[in-house]
């Protein structure tokens, strides 16, 4: 299954070109889904009855109720010695974040179902996006941190542990749900690393700014856009002032975003897009199932021979140097860049070295690192 993410600044029109991408791939002859962040698409968007993709939009408020209200039940025995009384499902409302849980279990779903050929997600703006894609990635590191996979090797010997500290030791009911937990989140990590990025916008000057923001968020995340739909391009040339001025400024950011970026002109229709005639006159481009997505591909190239140094090259367009954070924690390094922070996990090699500096050329952070003589192995030609 292809799996397709598409974002932009707010009001860039991003569930308008899903849901052209979406139409285009149904009419290509692909089992397609299109699965919108909004609670519903813009009326007329899509009207019933029109043969195209299947769309769903995933209720957080369902899907918060059922995962504290399976919580409650693993949890029963604990609440009832502390005498709680569990909350009912028709109280529950779902808080900060269940929106974007949802969306990613839908997302699970839909590639556990093998039902589809494409997947086209309409993903909230974005920054939210971006927080979105860290998400699995960031809850996986924290479980691991709060119950390292090594401990559970002695779970057989809970009971005299727990004898001997004179305390009580987690259950086995939360080891068991930290590694389905576990499991599922690593499931869509690798659902969102193999996905392509569509990113949407405006022209314009303020969009500029917020399309290089983006780019750079995605670069952390190893996402190297597949097209940038630049949306409601007007004509080149007009003899009304006010559209000539609105089409001037638009080439000048177009032409800013052909130097990086692969762009794709969507014209503007004079109206609201309404309806699979008018999605299709968009021309967006199409989705081919088996293509591999773009990768922001993070090489280690060995200069040991000539300085020893290995180089860890990092994608961060538009990164700017006064910008930049770099630390190193354990086998992690720990980047922020444009207001994004991301923990990276060292390539193998690199976790037996330390490092000896940075410098950001041309789009890219060149990390550089020095083996440990105590970690490094060894030649047996002196010895």
């Amino acid at each position: 299954m292809r799996t397709v993410l598409i974002t932009g600044p707010g009001g860039s029109g991003r569930t308008t070109l899903a849901a052209a991408t979406a139409l285009r791939a149904a009419r290509e002859g692909h089992r397609v889904l299109l699965l919108t962040a909004d609670r519903a698409l813009p009326a007329g968007l899509l009207p019933a009855g029109v043969p195209g993709p299947a769309v769903r939009v995933p209720d957080p408020a369902e899907g918060f109720r059922d995962a504290l209200a399976a919580l409650q039940e693993r949890s029963s025995s604990a609440l009832d010695l502390l005498g709680a009384r569990p909350l009912e499902r028709d109280e529950l409302t779902p808080l900060p974040g269940a929106r974007e849980l949802g969306l990613l279990r839908e997302l699970r779903d839909a590639a556990r179902s093998g039902a589809h050929d494409v997947l086209v997600a309409d993903l909230p703006a974005a920054p939210d996006a971006l927080a979105l894609l860290a998400l699995p990635g960031e809850l996986r590191r924290y479980l691991r941190r709060l119950l390292p996979p090594e401990r559970q090797a002695a779970r057989a010997l809970r009971p005299l542990l727990g004898r001997l500290a004179g305390v009580p030791l987690p259950a086995d009911w939360l080891y068991d749900s930290a590694a389905r937990r576990e499991d599922e989140l690593a499931e869509v990590e690798a659902l969102l690393d193999r996905a392509s990025v569509r990113l949407t916008a405006e022209p314009g000057p303020g969009a500029v700014d917020a399309v290089r923001a983006a780019v750079l968020g995605l670069a952390l995340h190893g996402h190297r856009p597949e097209a940038l739909l630049a949306n409601r391009v007007v004509p080149g040339s007009s003899p009304d002032t006010w559209l000539a001025v609105l089409g001037a400024q638009q080439r000048k950011a177009l032409d800013e975003w052909a130097q990086t970026l692969p762009v794709r002109e969507v014209p503007h229709l004079g109206r609201d897009p309404r309806g699979a005639d008018d999605l299709t006159a968009l021309g967006v481009p199409g989705v081919d199932p088996a293509a591999s997505a773009p990768r922001a591909e993070r090489p280690v190239e060995d200069r040991t021979a000539e300085d020893g140094t290995l180089v860890w090259r990092i994608p961060l367009p538009g990164a700017v140097r006064e910008e930049l954070d770099l630390v190193r924690r354990g086998d992690e390094l720990l980047l922020a860049a444009g207001g994004f922070r991301r923990a990276l996990p060292l390539p193998a090699a690199l976790r037996r070295c330390a490092v000896s500096g940075a410098a950001l050329r041309e789009g890219e952070l060149h990390v550089r690192f020095v083996p440990d003589p105590g970690l490094w192995p060894r030649s047996s030609g002196g010895r």
